[in-house]
């Protein structure tokens, strides 16, 4: 790579970055990670913009998802979690049952805690965009990365429109096929298949009671399927179907809608649940085709110089586990504190220390969920006798406190962790 394209090519960038302090940040990607990232700069005193391949606003793009209590949390600290409030529905439990229709399990959130919210993507994606907006961030589209160049004052973003910015940092917020992360570091890992294809859609009417604040989740005989219904009995639903070889997003969009209903329709037509009928009522317009499940364990670079990675883009988790949207918020939370009280290079190495450990067990436990899903006939069998006892013992609120109990106090200062001398260690 060539020196205009490498944020850690020169010995006295790196110096200079290491010791500078932070006041202006360019962030690369406008999903849900980029506008929180540039709220949680923008509250610690970095002035931020948002910059976005996508030609326009990304509305309509995505299923549904779970932000979950510590998720709201570091919404919270930027004052940002009305925004996501005011669209989710409250989701106080998850109600596991067998393709039989046998309940396996219920799984809460410890009651102490904010109560979920269930939202739509595209919904999220707005309220966060629109509440970035307001606070006066600006987000530019059609900007698509091409090279990152730094010198002994700042980093510099250049697009393909032929257009460039310059500021103190670059983050890299653009998801876990990041661009940003492939320029600070080329052996970067590419995202890891999980083994399954995610499917939803939104249905005016479900023929289905009102579930109420719980969600309920089928591990059929051969897919995985989530559902929920709103107080008028409309609602949505979400389907991960195993597939065995790994397929690209527009590989998968590319098989026409109506051929994959046809497939979930006959991968959940042994079901006893409410499944088979729920894709009978869906038209294959309505049919959101998400594409495959991934995760990345492990990111090993996560910043260079003057440019840093943050959400998917350092720590994509499998859907799975529900805690995608939320890691991404505690990270920019993290990482604003760090660059409103440290020099450049030390703020980003204690976000890293800050971060690392807990987002990689959070991908782990995602990963495990994910394989539970996609079990075989033998392995299905020995799930649903083994799961009501697994989930007492391992899956009580307490036990997933380490999750969801997490909190990051936005105005603590922020002090690195203290080295033993070498002597010692």
């Amino acid at each position: 790579m060539s020196s205009s394209s490498n944020p850690a090519s020169s010995s006295s960038s790196s110096s200079s970055s290491s010791s500078a302090m932070a006041r202006s940040a360019v962030v690369v990607g406008g999903g849900i990670a980029g506008p929180v990232t540039a709220m949680a700069l923008q509250r610690a005193g970095i002035e931020a913009s948002v910059h976005e391949a996508h030609p326009g606003p990304a509305d309509g793009i995505g299923g549904g998802l779970n932000i979950a209590p510590n998720g709201l949390a570091a919404l919270a600290a930027i004052g940002a979690d009305e925004a996501v409030r005011r669209i989710g529905a409250p989701m106080t439990s998850i109600v596991l049952h067998s393709w039989t229709g046998r309940r396996l399990a219920e799984v809460a959130d410890p009651p102490d805690l904010p109560v979920s919210r269930f939202v739509w993507r595209p919904e999220l994606y707005r309220a966060l965009y629109d509440e970035a907006v307001s606070r006066g961030v600006r987000i530019h589209h059609s900007r698509r990365l091409v090279a990152v160049a730094e010198t002994p004052d700042g980093v510099t973003a250049r697009f393909a429109d032929g257009s460039e910015v310059t500021a103190d940092v670059l983050v890299g917020a653009d998801g876990i096929r990041s661009t940003v992360r492939a320029l600070i570091d080329p052996g970067a890992p590419a995202p890891r298949y999980c083994g399954l294809l995610n499917f939803g859609a939104v249905l005016p009417e479900t023929g289905l009671p009102p579930t109420g604040d719980r969600m309920h989740m089928v591990f059929g005989k051969r897919a995985f399927l989530g559902y929920q219904v709103d107080a008028d009995g409309g609602g949505g639903w979400f389907v991960n179907l195993p597939h065995r070889d790994p397929a690209t997003a527009a590989q998968v969009r590319g098989v026409p809608a109506q051929e994959w209903l046809e497939r979930l329709r006959a991968a959940l037509a042994g079901d006893r649940g409410p499944g088979p009928d729920l894709l009978r009522r869906t038209d294959p317009a309505d049919l959101l085709v998400i594409g495959p499940v991934e995760d990345l364990p492990t990111v090993p670079v996560w910043s260079r110089g003057r440019a840093v990675l943050v959400g998917d883009a350092a720590h994509a988790t499998s859907p799975s586990s529900g805690q995608g949207a939320s890691q991404a918020a505690e990270s920019a939370v993290q990482l604003a504190r760090c660059l409103r009280d440290l020099p450049v290079g030390a703020a980003f190495a204690e976000y890293e220390r800050l971060r690392r450990a807990r987002v990689e067990r959070v991908i782990a436990a995602g990963a495990r969920t994910s394989s539970a899903k996609a079990a075989g006939p033998v392995g299905r069998v020995l799930r649903d006798l083994l799961m009501p006892v697994a989930m007492r013992a391992f899956a009580s609120p307490e036990r997933m406190r380490w999750q969801t109990g997490h909190r990051i106090d936005f105005d603590a200062p922020v002090v690195p962790a203290q080295r033993e001398p070498a002597g010692r260690r």
